[in-house]
């Protein structure tokens, strides 16, 4: 069967008007959510938004749909920065005078728990300080049942000069705008079937050999590769490259890809390399991930790469490295994030499980050298 191609669909969604920038940000997130819009196109894709608001906080909402899975069947912690980047922006922005931009400039998440499918993911997010050039913020992720920690984070946000005046107003990201509630949201279709890999391939090929397959064709991609355009495009001993399409789709309601689907790219692509060092039977956990912009990625279409490579190996822990580039090759991104090995547990992760490497002893490189590097 055919992998699905949702990011080649024509883009849905629309930008808020400029003029409404003439607000100070605490009203202009009330009148958003009061109204229900307009909604980006990242709202369409995944379904992340904000939900509600104070004065320095935030909550926003993401379904757990099947979509957003790896070929494990969990939810990667890139892929709960494009939920935390809503609350960590919208928090600051409640304290921002009007006609005053600011950016994303540092991401950093710890995860605690295994992100599983099923009903909504919540973010609850806190301005810290919010100075005249720097917010900061942080947020706290629930799992569906809103019980449980799943992940804590921070941000850095620079805060941008006033604007003296305001940019002229964008349409919608298509032509005919938005179709209507009649056509679902891609999110909340049918996820494709068999995408998420068995146990059975787990136990039976090690990390390597498994996105050496997926890339001849030989096994499917997951969901998370067919909703956005993901795609591991090289491999190696300690290493792997995987590309994302700058499509609209991507897109925040201020008309750029936002932070924390760059944030994905980068520990996708991290954790790809810290699998290939993974033998059959043994699971892979992300445990951090760290993300410093250096530069907007706009959504022209072409081809976003990311490179990483396991910097130390360990026996339970590896640390990676990754570099993102637009099609120029100027670099968008750098990022940073570590993985805990698991021998003999389900690529799933199994039963509930805390994601901690408290519990080894300080790690030693598995050649012995003092390094680790790859």
């Amino acid at each position: 069967m055919s992998p699905v191609e949702v990011w080649r669909e024509p883009v849905r969604g629309s930008y808020p008007d400029p003029a409404k920038l003439a607000l100070p940000g605490r009203d202009r997130l009330a009148g958003w959510i009061r109204d229900g819009g307009p909604l980006p196109p990242l709202t369409y894709l995944t379904g992340s938004r904000p939900t509600a608001i104070g004065g320095g906080t935030a909550e926003a909402e993401m379904p757990a749909s099947e979509w957003l899975v790896n070929s494990t069947g969990l939810i990667s912690g890139g892929t709960l920065a494009i939920l935390a980047d809503v609350a960590f922006g919208c928090a600051v922005e409640t304290r921002i005078p009007a006609a005053t931009p600011y950016t994303t400039a540092e991401l950093s998440l710890t995860f605690l728990r295994p992100a599983r499918p099923g009903a909504t993911l919540t973010a609850h997010g806190q301005a810290i300080h919010v100075g005249r050039s720097v917010g900061l913020s942080e947020a706290f992720l629930l799992d569906p049942r809103g019980e449980s920690l799943i992940a804590h984070g921070t941000s850095r946000l620079a805060i941008l000069p006033p604007l003296d005046e305001l940019p002229a107003t964008r349409g919608a990201a298509t032509s005919d705008g938005d179709p209507g509630e009649s056509e679902p949201r891609p999110y909340e279709r049918p996820a494709p079937a068999g995408a998420v890999l068995g146990q059975e391939v787990w136990d039976e090929l090690p990390g390597f050999e498994v996105m050496r397959r997926q890339m001849a064709g030989e096994l499917p991609p997951p969901p998370i590769y067919q909703l956005t355009g993901l795609e591991q495009i090289e491999v190696g001993d300690g290493e792997a490259a995987m590309r994302l399409p700058a499509t609209e789709w991507l897109n925040s309601p201020v008309g750029r890809l936002q932070g924390g689907a760059l944030a994905m790219l980068a520990d996708m692509t991290m954790m790809n390399a810290a699998l290939t060092t993974a033998a059959a039977g043994m699971a892979i956990a992300g445990l951090d991930l760290k993300v410093n912009y250096l530069r907007p990625a706009v959504a022209d279409g072409r081809d976003l790469v990311a490179r990483a490579a396991v910097v130390h190996s360990g026996r339970t822990l590896a640390v990676c490295q990754a570099r993102i580039e637009n099609a120029d090759g100027k670099a968008v991104a750098l990022a940073t994030g570590s993985a805990m090995r698991l021998p003999d547990r389900p690529a799933s992760l199994g039963a509930e499980v805390e994601l901690t490497s408290d519990a080894s002893p300080p790690d030693r490189p598995l050649d012995g050298r003092g390094g680790g590097g790859r």
